[in-house]
């Protein structure tokens, strides 16, 4: 466009200077070889004009017959590029898609119409189509021979990275790794690797250089990196505690100023103040983590200040962490067992109760067991506390990639990724935490277990099909005065559920002792089927059981009497 106007304005100049060369007649005289020649201005500017243009045609066509077989060469050279560079995309789209004929159908053609050295995106296609084909050794000699150019080194760096990485070399894969992140900080994966290597290997310094090269690169955003940071200033200060408290100190002091809400790092400064004997800074490091972020871990280095403290100083301590976190777990549970270690068992109770109503898990109730025990040391109580804690829900701890720790640490052992401890609930708890417990329904004529008691165990029983009683023949109705009728005994089974039997003939009364257990009927029953007369004793089970399953809402039906046996 802008083009297009400057044309425009220069041809409304030419005119405007012809136009101003119209309005002001004149003559001009050219005198040649004898001769003179008058022409008027405006003739000779038009002349002059048509010369030049003339000149500027016939330079414009001695350089095109000139330049013809360059320019020749010149169109089919780029036409031959342009074909390349079609195959070269087709090819990466292909790579990119899984098709590894297609690609290499393409990278071939490519590297006929455009030479490799010129484009080295044709050793990216090639590897690309050698992973594809599952011919990882190519791959390699592809990415290893990107490392003499400058442009694909790095590249080629990241190749052997990812090939190593899937052969499960962490220590080549860290190398490459190494070799990327000192020529370009700024690249992720490489500074991310070496840093977990650094941090492995217990170099705080080369790992913190490293952050620091991160920081001028401006490729991590401030509050990662103050984190990242705090972390490894975290590490470097629990390595040094012990032969250098003041560097120790001073690193966990950084770290508390990068990151003040992260817990490791406000104990291990509290810790080197208590190494130091500055209590009092300590406490109060101590008391500003707590508020933002209650720890057991905090509390128990706040009521254990002072290691020549007693029993009774500790609970103090322990109540005055209560308020300022009132209504927490973790100052309850600070409060009970400060308590319990004192003696002061009613307290510890009343604290290890609400702190049952506040989280009930695992060490609630291992507290409420510790406590029973003291208390007088009833077994049946511990016993039950014990168990209830076994099904109880797992307390919070360390957590990092399913491993789960009691002490933080500032990187994963599965894994080696940088800050990946969490103070949560281990993940496989959570399932059992939260679901309600499932009870499932026997079927109809399923057979129930006894619990122990009697009551159970008859009921069972009676449930059970009772065998049908053998009854001998009649006797001849001569002797029928004579002689009572023969029963066999049932089986030696108690009953709860009293079955209608049959009435017995009442001719004689058999002898005491060799009569079985004998049962009435129930009273409507016996008035129903004989009303004048006294019915004779039934025998035990001389019908079938009834049937659990099936409820007689008449009262006078075969199982509306019931017997307990006592």
């Amino acid at each position: 466009m802008l083009r297009v106007l400057f044309y425009l304005a220069l041809v409304f100049l030419v005119g405007l200077g012809f136009a101003w060369l119209a309005d002001r007649p004149g003559e001009m005289v050219v005198t040649f070889d004898g001769y003179q020649y008058e022409v008027s201005l405006m003739v000779a500017a038009v002349v002059v004009a048509a010369i030049v243009a003339a000149v500027m045609i016939v330079w414009w066509l001695l350089k095109a017959v000139w330049t013809s077989p360059y320019t020749i060469s010149r169109y089919f050279r780029v036409r031959r590029r342009d074909r390349g560079y079609q195959a070269l995309s087709t090819g990466m789209i292909a790579a990119g898609a899984g098709d590894a004929a297609l690609a290499r159908r393409k990278g071939r053609e490519a590297t006929k119409l455009i030479s490799a050295d010129q484009e080295p995106l044709i050793h990216l296609l090639e590897a690309q189509t050698a992973l594809l084909e599952g011919d990882h050794e190519a791959a390699r000699r592809t990415f290893e021979a990107m490392l003499e150019d400058p442009e694909m080194r790095l590249l080629g760096l990241r190749g052997l990275y990812l090939e190593a990485e899937r052969l499960g070399e962490r220590k080549a894969a860290r190398h490459y790794a190494a070799q990327a992140a000192q020529a370009a900080p700024q690249l992720g994966w490489a500074a991310e690797s070496t840093l977990e290597e650094l941090v492995e290997r217990g170099d705080w310094d080369g790992a913190l250089r490293l952050t620091d090269a991160q920081r001028i690169s401006r490729q991590i955003d401030k509050a990662t990196l103050n984190r990242r940071r705090a972390v490894l200033l975290t590490a470097k200060a629990t390595a040094q505690l012990d032969a250098e408290p003041l560097a120790a100190r001073n690193a966990a002091n950084e770290a508390v100023r990068l990151a003040p809400d992260f817990v490791p790092a406000a104990v291990m400064a509290a810790r080197a103040a208590f190494r130091q004997d500055d209590v009092r800074k300590g406490v109060k490091l101590l008391e500003a983590i707590w508020k933002k972020a209650p720890h057991p871990q905090v509390a128990d280095l706040y009521v254990r200040a002072r290691p020549g403290d007693s029993t009774h100083d500790r609970l103090d301590r322990a109540l005055k962490l209560q308020s300022l976190k009132p209504n927490n777990p973790e100052a309850t549970y600070a409060v009970a067992r400060a308590a319990l270690e004192a003696g002061e068992i009613r307290q510890a109770r009343t604290a290890g109760e609400a702190l049952l109503r506040q989280e009930p898990r695992e060490r609630a109730f291992l507290l409420m067991a510790d406590i029973d025990e003291a208390d007088g040391g009833d077994a049946g109580r511990v016993r039950e506390w014990l168990a209830r804690a076994v099904r109880a829900p797992r307390d919070a701890a360390w957590v990092a990639d399913g491993y789960v720790s009691d002490r933080w640490a500032p990187f994963s052992p599965v894994t080696g990724r940088i800050d990946a401890f969490e103070w949560r609930v281990p993940v496989e708890q959570v399932a059992q935490a939260i679901e309600p417990e499932r009870r499932v329904a026997l079927p109809h004529k399923a057979e129930p277990e006894p619990d122990g008691s009697l009551e159970s165990v008859l009921e069972i029983e009676a449930l059970k099909p009772q065998p049908a009683p053998v009854v001998a023949p009649a006797a001849p109705a001569a002797d029928a005065a004579k002689a009572p009728p023969v029963v066999a005994p049932a089986a030696p089974v108690v009953a709860t559920e009293a079955v209608q039997p049959a009435p017995a003939p009442k001719a004689a009364e058999p002898d005491a002792a060799a009569k079985p257990p004998l049962r009435k009927p129930a009273p409507r029953q016996r008035a129903a089927e004989h009303p004048t007369a006294e019915p004779a004793p039934a025998v035990l089970f001389a019908g079938p059981p009834d049937d659990p399953g099936v409820d007689h809402d008449d009262e006078s039906g075969p199982g509306a009497s019931r017997a307990r046996l006592y």
